[in-house]
C-alpha cells in the first residue's frame, strides 16, 4: 500500500509540474481590460519599447549570434562540411540547392529574406508571410492579390511603405491589450480543417499557436499561391504525405519542383517544428513552445518576465528544463539531449545518403532506356523517401521535438529509397549496366560537390555527362 501511495504521489507531482510549471499561463500575456494606448494597426516593434522596456530589451538579444552543435543562430551555410554538405544534390533543380543558410534570430527575418538568392524576380508575396509584421494588414487589404503579388516589384515595397518590422510584437500580441493572438489566417484554416475549434483557445493553446502559425510545414496553393497547411488528415509525416498524394493533387498541386537528377516530382518539407512538437512527448504532456523557448528570467535582477530571446533551450537549461526536471542534474540532462540529437543526425545522414543513391539510380534508368512505367514506379519511392528524411532535416530540434517519431520517419525514408534502388538495379542489370561503375560515378559526384569551395557552384557539379540533368519535357 505504501508503495502504491508513493507512485500516486509522484504522479500527482508530475501533473502539478505540467499544469503549474511548464504549462503555466504567462501573466504578462493574460487577457486584460487595460489598454496600451497603441493603435490596433500598430506594426512597428519600436512602438512597444517604452511601454515594455524589459521585454523589448530581451527581444533585442535576438541579434546575438551563437552556434549550438546542430543549429544555433549564426549566419552560415547549411552546405558546410559539419552541416549538410550534400544538400546541393538532394535539392538539385530547386532554390534550396542555390543557397540555404542556418536560421538566425527573428530580428534578422526581413534582412535575410531580402538577401537570400532563392528570392528572384519570379518570387511571390507568400514568401514574406512569416517575415514581416506588415503581412496581416497586407492580407486584409489586398486579399488573394497578396499571395501571388510579385515579391520584388509589389509586396516588399508595400511592406516598407507601411513601416514594417521583422517578426515581432504585433505578430503575437494585440497591440491594444497585449493579448496573445494568431495573425496568420492560414494557421486558422489549417487547424479548422482538422475540426479544431479556434474560436476560444485556452492560454496554454495560445502559447503553442503563436509559434505554430509560422514554424510549420506548408505549400503554395496552385491557384493563387496562398500559404496552405497540409493538415486535413493530421500532423504526422505520413498523414501530411497522404494529403499531398490526394487532396493537394486533386486541387492542382503536385510538387514543389522536378528533381534535376532523377526527374522526380518532389515535395519540399519546410520547418515543421509545431507538428513534430505536438506529436512528441512534451507536446502530448501539455508543455508548450513558450515553456521551453521563452523561459522566465529576471530581466532587471528583480522582475520576472518571459524571455523574448527565442533560442535553443540548450542555452538556458536551468530556466527552460529544470522547472519540470528538477530531479535531474542539468549536466546529465544536457548529455541526454545531445545523445538523442547525435543519434538522429547520424541516422539522418544515412537516410540522406541512401536518398542520393536512389536519385542517381533513377537517372541511370532514364538514360539507359528503361520503360516509363518502371521509372515512374521507382520515382514514387524516391519522392516518398525524400519527404520522410526532409521532415526530420527541416525542423529545428535535430530530432528532439519527437525522438521516436523522427526515427520512425528516417526508417520509412530508408525503406522507400532502398525500394527505388532495388527496382532500378533489376532494370539496369537487364540493360547491361555495370552497377559497380554506377556506384563509383556516384561517389565521384559526391566528392566533387563536397570539395567545391564556392557554394553557388556546388549544385552544378551534381550533374555531368554521366548523370545529365533531367528536366520536364
Amino acid at each position: 500500500m505504501a508503495r502504491n501511495f508513493k507512485w500516486a504521489f509522484l504522479l500527482l507531482v508530475a501533473v502539478m509540474l505540467i499544469t503549474t510549471g511548464c504549462g503555466s499561463e504567462d501573466k504578462e500575456t493574460a487577457a486584460t481590460e487595460a489598454k496600451t494606448g497603441l493603435s490596433a494597426d500598430e506594426i512597428s516593434n519600436e512602438a512597444f519599447k517604452d511601454l515594455f522596456p524589459l521585454q523589448y530589451d530581451s527581444y533585442q538579444k535576438n541579434a546575438e549570434m551563437e552556434d549550438t552543435k546542430y543549429s544555433g543562430s549564426v549566419k552560415r551555410s547549411k552546405y558546410d562540411h559539419d552541416k549538410e554538405p550534400y544538400l546541393p544534390i538532394l535539392f538539385n533543380g530547386y532554390g534550396f540547392a542555390t543557397e540555404y543558410n542556418e536560421d538566425r534570430g527573428h530580428i534578422y527575418a526581413n534582412e535575410d529574406v531580402r538577401d537570400i538568392a532563392r528570392i528572384t524576380d519570379k518570387s511571390i508575396g507568400s514568401c514574406l508571410t512569416c517575415k514581416s509584421t506588415a503581412v496581416p494588414h497586407m492580407i486584409e487589404e489586398m486579399g488573394d492579390d497578396y499571395w501571388g503579388g510579385n515579391f520584388n516589384e509589389e509586396i516588399w515595397p508595400k511592406a516598407e511603405s507601411m513601416g514594417h518590422s521583422p517578426i515581432g510584437c504585433s505578430d503575437c500580441h494585440d497591440p491594444e491589450t497585449m493579448d496573445l493572438r494568431v495573425t496568420r489566417p492560414s494557421f486558422i484554416k489549417g487547424m479548422e480543417a482538422q475540426g479544431i475549434d479556434m474560436s476560444n483557445p485556452t492560454k496554454n493553446d495560445m502559447r503553442n499557436y503563436v509559434c505554430g502559425q509560422c514554424h510549420v510545414e506548408y505549400y503554395f496553393d496552385a491557384d493563387n499561391g496562398e500559404v496552405t497547411y497540409p493538415w486535413d488528415n493530421g500532423f504526422k509525416p505520413e498523414e501530411m504525405y497522404e494529403y499531398y498524394e490526394t487532396t493537394a493533387k486533386e486541387e492542382g498541386f503536385n510538387q514543389d519542383w522536378i528533381h534535376n537528377v532523377s526527374g522526380t516530382p518532389i515535395v519540399k518539407a519546410q520547418h515543421p517544428d509545431f507538428e513534430t512538437h505536438i506529436e512528441g512527448p512534451h507536446g502530448e504532456a501539455g508543455v508548450t513552445c513558450s515553456d521551453c523557448h521563452m523561459p522566465y528570467e529576471r530581466a532587471d535582477g528583480k522582475k520576472k518576465i518571459s524571455s523574448h530571446q527565442w533560442t535553443s533551450p540548450l542555452k538556458t537549461m536551468e530556466e527552460s528544463c529544470m522547472t519540470c526536471h528538477s530531479n535531474r542534474d542539468v549536466e546529465d540532462l544536457e548529455e541526454r539531449v545531445i545523445k538523442i540529437q547525435d543519434a538522429h543526425m547520424e541516422a539522418l545522414h544515412k537516410a540522406e545518403d541512401i536518398s542520393i543513391t536512389s536519385h542517381y539510380y533513377i537517372n541511370k534508368m532514364i538514360t539507359s532506356g528503361v520503360s516509363e512505367a518502371k521509372i515512374k514506379e521507382a520515382q514514387e519511392h524516391v519522392r516518398k523517401g525524400q519527404w520522410f528524411w526532409d521532415m526530420v532535416a527541416a525542423e529545428s530540434a535535430a530530432g528532439f521535438h519527437n525522438p521516436q517519431g523522427a526515427m520512425d520517419s528516417l526508417k520509412v525514408s530508408s525503406e522507400e529509397s532502398f525500394a527505388a534502388i532495388k527496382i532500378a538495379t533489376e532494370e539496369l542489370v537487364k540493360k547491361g549496366v555495370s552497377i559497380e561503375e554506377l556506384d563509383e560515378e556516384i561517389e565521384k559526384v559526391k566528392k566533387a560537390v563536397y570539395e567545391e569551395t564556392d557554394n553557388f557552384k556546388k549544385k552544378d557539379l551534381a550533374i555531368n555527362d554521366y548523370f545529365p540533368a533531367q528536366q520536364p519535357k
